[in-house]
């Protein structure tokens, strides 16, 4: 058995040694730069930790150009922000559920601090703070997607390069001997 398998791999040897060519061809048509900054990386980067695009981004760019170390302060700070906030109105709405389940069993108040509002009320600061908590859920994903399409975005802008004689002139013109205008004109010279 052992003879007939080794026999096998030796004749799919041979064979796949014999079917190579001797030359190999190069498509010299496409040209591929050795440090091609991807936006799909940044995006990705930025998606799985935030704030990883801008670096990868930073990184990229020349020396005299970078500037995208700021970001990263502020998209940590926005998504503790809205965490921190949709945390908050979370552990209020459970103490206004329980206060008010409380309240409905026993009759009574169960904290001294909401003791001055009515089943009502309670029930429209349980409603607010749900309101408020869903809405910090939203900005945290917002603010989560945001630095992703930072991320993509400014990749795009690693290699962009716009000439030193880019020029915008505007001149006044009469149209018609009669009505007066404003030419534009953009130059990618």
């Amino acid at each position: 058995m052992r003879v007939s398998i080794g026999i096998l791999f030796l004749f799919l040897f041979i064979s796949s040694v014999h079917g190579q060519k001797d030359e190999i061809e190069i498509d010299t048509t496409v040209v591929v730069p050795d440090t091609a900054h991807s936006p799909r990386k940044a995006a990705l980067y930025s998606a799985i930790l935030p704030g990883a695009g801008q670096v990868y981004n930073h990184l990229a760019k020349p020396k005299g150009k970078r500037n995208a170390f700021w970001k990263v302060p502020i998209i940590y700070g926005g998504l503790g922000a809205t965490a921190f906030f949709a945390i908050k109105n979370h552990q209020l709405t459970q103490t206004f559920k329980e206060e008010y389940t409380y309240r409905v069993t026993n009759g009574s108040s169960n904290l001294e601090e909401y003791s001055g509002y009515d089943d009502q009320g309670i029930l429209t600061l349980y409603e607010q703070s749900q309101r408020s908590r869903d809405l910090m859920i939203f900005a945290f994903i917002a603010v989560y997607g945001l630095n992703v399409l930072d991320a993509h975005v400014e990749a795009h802008f690693i290699d962009f390069d716009v000439s030193k004689d880019l020029s915008l002139s505007v001149r006044p013109v009469m149209h018609d001997f009669s009505t007066p205008g404003l030419s534009l004109s953009l130059n990618f010279r």
